[in-house]
């Protein structure tokens, strides 16, 4: 008996990018909703070194993601048009309309949570 296989470079290529392209966007999302999870809705704010609270909302509902696939990069975190610059201020500490901030990281262990579980939204992408 006598066998032949080709291999397709292309087709492997462009199946590994779209698997690669899914995976990302199911990684940031996750990534996403753990930092959404993180923040509460409080009208105290919330202490030093802990995830910020949010009056209305409003820094929940800013935390967007978005996937380039020319890239195949993502980024994640708060919209500037819709919190401005208070998830910065929350996440690196520093100055917001002349009162000071001290780091309430939100963004950074969101991603430390979800370390371990990106590398399986790989697993068996390439079909």
């Amino acid at each position: 008996m006598r066998g032949r296989s080709r291999f397709n470079a292309r087709k492997v290529r462009k199946k590994a990018e779209a698997g690669t392209f899914k995976s990302l966007n199911h990684a940031a999302a996750a990534i996403r909703l753990t930092a959404r999870h993180s923040i509460r809705r409080s009208p105290k704010e919330s202490a030093a070194g802990t995830p910020p609270h949010t009056r209305r909302g409003l820094l929940k509902r800013a935390l967007l993601y978005k996937v380039d696939k020319a890239k195949m990069s993502a980024v994640i975190g708060p919209a500037y048009s819709v919190a401005g610059r208070s998830g910065s201020a929350h996440e690196f500490g520093g100055k917001y309309y002349g009162r000071e901030y001290p780091k309430r990281q939100f963004m950074g262990p969101a991603l430390r949570a979800n370390e371990r579980r990106i590398s399986s939204f790989w697993r068996g992408s390439i079909k």
